[in-house]
This record gives C-alpha cells, structure tokens and sequence, in this order.
C-alpha cells in the first residue's frame, strides 16, 4: 500500500489487546511510542487515541501518563467487577463508535488490535466511507480474517523495537 505525506490519519489502540497479546506471547510490555512512529509513517496525523481500563488501585496512572506523554489522547473506562468475580473491560463499541466519526475527517484509519471483532466496522469504513484500513497487531493473537481485510498489516511481532522488557 502507498503511504503519502498529504494522508490524514487516526491511530485508535486498543491497549488492553495489545497488552495481553505481548505479555502472552513475549512477556514484555508493548512499546507504544514505536507503534505510533510506525503508523504515522510521515503522514499527517490527525488524532492518536489510546482506550485504556482504569483498576481501583489505579497503578497505571504512571503508564497512562508516558502514553499521553507521547501524544496519544487517553481514554478511560473502569473495570467492571461482578458478583461472582468476573471482570469485564471491553473497549470495542467505543473504538468502532470512534472510528466511524473521525472517518469523515480522515484518509486511513489505523486499528492497533487484533481483535476479529473490528472485522463489520473495517468494512464500513472502506465501503461506505471511503478510508483506508491498516492493522497493526501481533500476527499470531490477530484474527486472520482482519488481517485479509485490511488494506494492510503490520506484524508487531516480527520486530523488536515494538517490545520493552518487563
């Protein structure tokens, strides 16, 4: 796929998926500040968009900081505890909710998660509104089916630069 500097695009990360998927398969954290380098690709970026899960204990403040930091616009849900103990954080209506909006003000959208659940909104937008769609994931926790149809991917697992040790 060609990516031109005129391009606007909009980086939504789905932090919760792509800390599970590098803790599990690699034991290391995500480092995001790459992730976001190699998604503007020198293009115009328009809004960068972490959606993160705030715990009682809220330890990760430290780390939602360094996101914003790093120029991502944090936003947060709280972790839901029900009774039995199940614990549920799910950002994945609000990232496709999000997607669709910005669309009209951008060229490429950039989904960083894996999740096979983003596969109807990834459509919609490259059929009804005209945007390009990139995944970047961790090939071997990314659906297959996003990966085909997306406009393109990037496997963070086949470098380095994308992990930090824990």
């Amino acid at each position: 796929m060609i990516k031109h500097p005129e391009q606007r695009i909009g980086v939504l990360v789905d932090v919760a998926n792509m800390y599970h998927s590098s803790k599990n398969l690699f034991n290391k954290r995500v480092n995001f500040r790459e992730i976001l380098n190699t998604a503007v690709a020198d293009r115009k970026l328009i809004r960068a968009t972490a959606y993160v899960v705030r715990t009682e204990t809220e330890e990760e403040t430290p780390f939602f900081d360094a996101l914003i930091q790093q120029g991502f616009e944090v936003k947060m849900k709280d972790l839901q505890i029900f009774a039995g103990g199940a614990k549920k954080a799910d950002w994945d209506v609000g990232i496709a909710i999000d997607a669709i909006k910005l669309a009209e003000k951008l060229d490429v959208i950039i989904l960083v998660s894996g999740d096979g659940d983003y596969q109807p909104v990834v459509s919609y937008l490259q059929n009804n509104k005209g945007c390009l769609v990139e995944i970047l994931a961790f090939k071997k926790t990314c659906s297959s089916q996003l990966i085909d149809i997306a406009d393109d991917f990037v496997d963070l697992g086949s470098n380095s630069k994308y992990l930090i040790k824990r």
